[in-house]
């Protein structure tokens, strides 16, 4: 029975989830040790964890209880948003537990089974577990299989809920995609599965909805009759670290079009919905997916490339293929450019151009919507040289905050127009400082509030985009681009035949 007094209006009363156990597949790998533990802590820290909250660990390593917690103090320490507070792991830490095993071990898996089951009579954790799978996706078919081989997965044999969270990509194509959809709805019920994109735990891109939907000021303009285009980038200054088996099988379009900034777009494009219900949202979000148009002439409308040696930051920076464990003719991109459309009222005609890379000049991941220049300019053209485009920018990361850029008259006795900026961050609006995503996201794992997590239709219809493209690019090299610059030249050329330039982000 649910508090009479609470409702879900009182903003004064934090969620916390019902007494529960988290279990994590690969719980010594780098997610686990730099962002699900830490995040953890943090929600621990803020008092957002039930007291009866178990986390299990379950990864290839002969380890005890108190080497897991020894590696576990060690994340969560160095990567704590959160104050540290000795106390507030003590608490936690004595609720950690460790299960050796393969994911082909059937014994390890009747081993947490049973560690789940008496967590029920000695925790007080009726039923209650989510499994989250920070391991590698060639795993997730096992996994999946040994989960309903021990019925860990069904809500009625467990007496509680079980949920399950898939970090992306999810599938390599769309038919590997429909098939693991079909697996895990099999595993599990599809109410009860959490595809992951940590993007949308980003305090800056749900502000894209409160931005669009809680203004009067944005939504009129917010269309091809004002808009000229739309760019979205995500540039990063590293390169592949060490994650070359798994990019060079992917590239960047796999690895992070498909994904993140396909769901930005349509957070971007999206209708308003009806309700914030999760099923609203994510209705609006298909609607936008299934409206995507890609290039008639794909070789014309992308590009793809790889960084060659340059300088990043002041640093020497090696070249793709230099890149350890990369073979020598490498044709995987490190680099993609799109020009996308909607076919709907809304957006005829605007284009939207996307854009993700690594070796980068910087890290920067933005939204600019560039609205069309005034229809006349009553000013001595000379006085307007330094006018462009009316800008809203979105800035995901690193700085995260929203700029407004605009024409002003510069002061003097001419009548001089340049473009200047209105920029709000959120470090200096807000007291308190964002979470981080993976805290959000764990956090609507455990109270079971799927907002934020794309369904299996949206993961489908992302991949209907990027099969085309990647059948196009099949057999061809991409385009070379130094490190430390920004993207091929092929790319500006691509913006330049209509007549736009990228923005300098």
């Amino acid at each position: 029975m649910g508090n009479p007094l609470r409702t879900a209006q009182d903003r004064r009363l934090p969620r916390i989830p019902e007494p529960c156990a988290l279990v994590i597949f690969g719980v010594t790998g780098d997610l686990s040790r730099k962002k699900l533990i830490p995040a953890v802590y943090d929600l621990a820290n803020r008092g957002l964890l039930p007291p009866g909250f178990v986390v299990l660990g379950f990864a290839r390593r002969d380890w005890g209880d108190g080497d897991f917690e020894s590696l576990a103090y060690e994340a969560a320490k160095k990567g704590a948003r959160t104050p540290w507070r000795e106390d507030v792991w003590q608490r936690l830490a004595s609720q950690f537990q460790f299960v050796p095993g393969s994911f082909d071990d059937d014994a390890a898996f009747d081993h947490l089974a049973a560690t789940l089951d008496d967590l029920r009579e000695r925790n007080g954790i009726p039923g209650n577990a989510a499994f989250y799978f920070s391991i590698p996706p060639a795993a997730f078919p096992l996994v999946l299989n040994q989960l309903a081989r021990t019925g860990m997965a069904d809500n009625a044999k467990s007496g509680g809920w079980r949920r399950v969270v898939v970090e992306k990509p999810f599938g390599n194509d769309l038919q590997t995609a429909i098939s693991l959809n079909q697996l895990v709805d099999e595993v599990f019920t599809p109410g009860d599965v959490y595809r992951i994109d940590h993007y949308l735990g980003k305090e800056t891109v749900q502000n894209i909805l409160a931005l669009r939907f809680a203004n009067s000021l944005f939504e009129p303009v917010w269309n091809s009759k004002y808009v000229d285009s739309v760019q979205i980038t995500m540039a990063e200054d590293v390169g592949i670290g060490t994650r070359a088996a798994f990019y060079d099988a992917s590239g960047a379009a796999r690895d992070v079009l498909q994904n993140h900034l396909l769901q930005l777009l349509a957070l971007v494009a999206m209708e308003e919905p009806t309700s914030f219900d999760p099923n609203d949202v994510r209705a609006e979000k298909l609607k936008v997916l299934k409206a995507i148009a890609i290039p008639k002439d794909i070789s014309k409308g992308s590009v793809r490339g790889q960084y060659l040696p340059g300088w990043v930051a002041g640093e020497r920076a090696v070249g793709y293929l230099e890149e350890k464990n990369i073979p020598a003719d490498s044709t995987t991109e490190t680099y993609a450019a799109v020009r996308l459309g909607i076919q709907n009222r809304r957006w005829a005609e605007v284009p939207f151009y996307v854009r993700v890379g690594k070796r980068m000049p910087r890290r920067v991941t933005e939204i600019a919507i560039l609205f069309k220049k005034a229809p006349h300019l009553p000013f001595d053209p000379a006085d307007v040289e330094m006018l462009g485009h009316n800008q809203l920018v979105i800035r995901v990361q690193p700085d995260e905050g929203v700029v407004l850029k605009y024409g002003s008259k510069v002061p003097g006795t001419t009548m001089e127009v340049r473009d200047i900026a209105m920029d709000f961050q959120y470090g200096e609006a807000f007291t308190e400082s964002s979470p981080e995503a993976y805290e959000r996201l764990v956090l609507d794992v455990l109270v079971g509030d799927r907002t934020l997590f794309p369904d299996a239709a949206e993961i489908e219809q992302s991949w209907q985009v990027i099969d085309p493209l990647e059948a196009a690019w099949a057999g061809t090299k991409p385009e070379p681009y130094r490190s430390g610059e920004w993207g091929p030249r092929a790319s500006d050329e691509m913006l330049a035949r209509e007549g736009r330039a990228w923005r300098r982000a």
